[in-house]
């Protein structure tokens, strides 16, 4: 047995040993499954977040993108954090104190019924396809760095295996407890790892002095790669999607308002980094390897170094994926048990079978996007575009919250409606892609139909009630 695969599996063991251990307490009822109970401190809210937002894209897609843009790469996760921290300070404390459970939800609170069933088709397209894209990247790391032991879809299947089970075991204490577990393997493994490369390779100036001169980049400067819009787009669709997607639930499930503010700015801090260190990695790797295939820059710098090294970045990278995938698995599947199952085919459910339904949904949406990542491998490339239609829930929300005078009853129906017309548009009529990113679009598109919506519609909606802030 390889020392890889070793340190691979005992992490595996341990993600497992976390599920049974909180699943006395997962079982108690449904609220303690999908919810945690709302037991969430601040510290199990920041690193169910960072878990959530550090996934492949942030570490391996970070290293590929610095094999052209540098240093200024790991914006990408500097957009996510602050977009979890403007979460923090505009909405995560809202949505506690609504003491709801998903957008859905609070969108036929406040709106009506069928506001409830266009957005629980939109958020669950999403969440659905960023599941898909989770199995894609974990197939994709193990047979990367353990191609003898894994192929690409035996790596699909065994990353299935420990999402789907751990999530099903535990539910959402699950998945907090295993972040506390994952992002620390993620910031040892990286930061070990840069050290023993920096320590190689004669520190950053050593890789700068073998970077290939390409015009007009400065390889170090931490903005020199990105021009303003692009880093304001990245900016806008992560804020966006953390106002009102995969996020919503770790909301939900905080303790009480201030553990829900607190943890997300503790998550925008936590995040942060980890996008600059996954660049440093990849500027190593086109420094060492000049014409190395750049999706292949991450790994094949870390098999650079010695079995123990590369072994235990192999696990911090597979971490990131484990811990996207459980937390969104779980928004997922909560969705699905909430919005549809109880809401509209069995609403008087005892609280046994409702538990045991929900980890039947769980097992059975863990199988589906199985099923669509083997057969939808594209789906990867929609992730940036499919995230961006979050604009019309962000926005609905927002102003239900903080102006509620350009709200109506059909608010949140037709704003959504046209976010995801809008959406489809984008992909399939090249000739409407005036802007440089579907991002501006969504934004331009909903609030034209949120002002229509106030205009031509005189019923009022339902003012949320705001509770313990």
């Amino acid at each position: 047995m390889s020392i890889q695969f070793a340190i691979v599996l005992l992490y595996i063991v341990l993600l497992f040993g976390v599920s049974f251990y909180v699943k006395r307490r997962a079982e108690k009822n449904p609220m303690e499954y999908l919810f945690a109970g709302r037991k969430f401190g601040p510290w199990l809210v920041a690193v169910s977040t960072t878990g959530m937002a550090v996934g492949a894209a942030s570490t391996v897609g970070v290293a590929e993108s610095a094999t052209k843009l540098g240093l200024s790469a790991g914006w990408y996760n500097g957009a996510w954090a602050i977009g979890a921290i403007i979460m923090g300070l505009v909405a995560a404390g809202k949505y506690r104190a609504l003491n709801c459970t998903t957008i859905p939800e609070l969108f036929e609170r406040c709106y009506d019924k069928k506001a409830r069933i266009i957005s629980v088709i939109g958020l669950s397209v999403i969440l659905i396809c960023i599941t898909s894209l989770q199995y894609v990247a974990g197939g994709a790391i193990l047979s990367s760095l353990m191609p003898d032991v894994f192929s690409m879809r035996a790596g699909m299947i065994t990353s299935a295996i420990v999402f789907i089970g751990i999530t099903a075991i535990g539910g959402l204490w699950s998945s907090g407890l295993s972040n506390l577990l994952s992002v620390a393997i993620i910031y040892l493994g990286i930061l070990y790892s840069l050290f023993r490369i920096l320590a190689r390779d004669g520190g950053l100036a050593g890789i700068e002095a073998k970077l290939p001169a390409v015009s007009g980049l400065d390889w170090m400067s931490p903005v020199g790669g990105l021009t303003g819009i692009m880093l304001f787009g990245w900016i806008l669709v992560m804020t966006t999607q953390a106002i009102s997607a995969g996020p919503v639930q770790i909301a939900c499930s905080a303790k009480d308002v201030s553990s829900a503010r607190k943890g997300f700015f503790l998550a925008g801090l936590l995040i942060f980094p980890i996008g600059f260190l996954s660049a440093m990695l990849g500027m190593a790797a086109i420094a060492e390897f000049p014409d190395i295939n750049p999706t292949k820059a991450l790994p094949q710098i870390v098999m650079s170094l010695d079995p123990f090294s590369s072994g235990l970045t192999l696990a911090a990278l597979w971490a990131a994926d484990v811990s996207t995938a459980c937390t969104i698995l779980m928004n997922a599947s909560t969705l699905v048990s909430q919005d549809i199952y109880k809401r509209f085919i069995n609403p008087d459910i005892s609280r046994e079978k409702y538990l045991r339904a929900n980890r039947v949904i769980v097992l059975l949406i863990g199988i589906v996007t199985l099923w669509m990542a083997f057969n939808m491998v594209g789906i990867v490339k929609m992730m940036m575009v499919g995230l961006s239609l979050t604009t019309a829930f962000t926005l609905v929300f927002l102003c239900t919250i903080y102006a509620p005078g350009l709200c109506r009853k059909n608010t949140a129906f037709w704003t959504t409606l046209v976010g995801i017309l809008g959406l489809v548009a984008w992909t399939f009529i090249p000739s409407i892609r005036i802007f440089p990113h579907v991002i501006y679009f969504e934004w331009l598109i909903c609030l034209i139909t949120l002002f229509v919506v106030r205009l031509v519609d005189k019923e009022p909606f339902r003012k949320p009630v705001v509770q313990g802030e």
